[in-house]
């Protein structure tokens, strides 16, 4: 058996009140599954923000008791059932009554994936959690964790591990027919768990090359 990696539960007062900052810096950081049977845990490499105002927030029409936790404060769990079929997992951000959140939208699996595999029998080991319903699936999160404080702890929660932070890109969010052109999702550069278009990891590898190659003649 493999070594426990040493995670620490990021503390509430360093999460940042702006949601999009907010969004930002979940990017890197560790979500983790507690189980009796073992821990399964994931480095964040996507993310989006819904902030204050957005129409396509499930805040955007007010405080309800379906969304309450999206109103608690920043570093809760808000679990969403999507297309009918599959969950996902939100973040609460800003100050309690706001109402915004973050989607987490893929990890990098890093520990338990046998026990996601066996959530996800069949899934290439690329596509385990990437995406928020498979992200879901894998980990076993659904309603019993709405409004599960996330800076706990305790059965699901958000860490850091005191790695170096990943380049973080920024471009539009997947979708969405309204408000489709705002810069509000967040993704680690490079690296292939994150989900999304092919033409974003074709348009990275072009930049890629650009860096590497060798300066032209003026």
């Amino acid at each position: 058996m493999s070594a426990r990696l040493r995670i620490k539960p990021v503390a509430r007062r360093s999460l940042p009140v702006d949601t999009a900052e907010l969004a930002r810096y979940l990017v890197g950081r560790i979500l983790v599954r507690d189980l009796p049977r073992g821990r399964m845990s994931g480095r964040i490499v996507e993310t989006e923000a819904y902030p204050l105002g957005d129409s396509t927030s499930y805040a955007f029409r007010g405080q309800t008791p379906r969304n309450a936790p999206l109103f608690m404060e920043r570093g809760h769990a808000y679990v969403r059932l999507i297309y009918g079929a599959s969950y996902s997992l939100n973040v609460s951000g800003e100050k309690s009554g706001s109402g915004a959140a973050v989607l987490i939208r893929a990890i990098e699996p890093l520990e338990g994936m046998d026990l996601m595999r066996r959530r996800r029998p069949g899934a290439k080991d690329i596509d385990l959690a990437r995406g928020p319903g498979r992200l879901a699936q894998a980990l076993g999160i659904d309603p019993r964790f709405d409004g599960f404080d996330l800076c706990a702890g305790q059965k699901l929660w958000i860490g850091r591990t005191g790695g170096l932070a990943p380049r973080v890109g920024v471009t539009t969010r997947i979708g969405l027919s309204r408000e489709q052109h705002r810069r509000l999702r967040f993704y680690a550069i490079g690296n292939r768990f994150v989900s999304g278009p092919r033409s974003l990891v074709a348009a990275e590898a072009r930049q890629r090359k650009l860096r590497s190659s060798p300066p032209r003649p003026a």
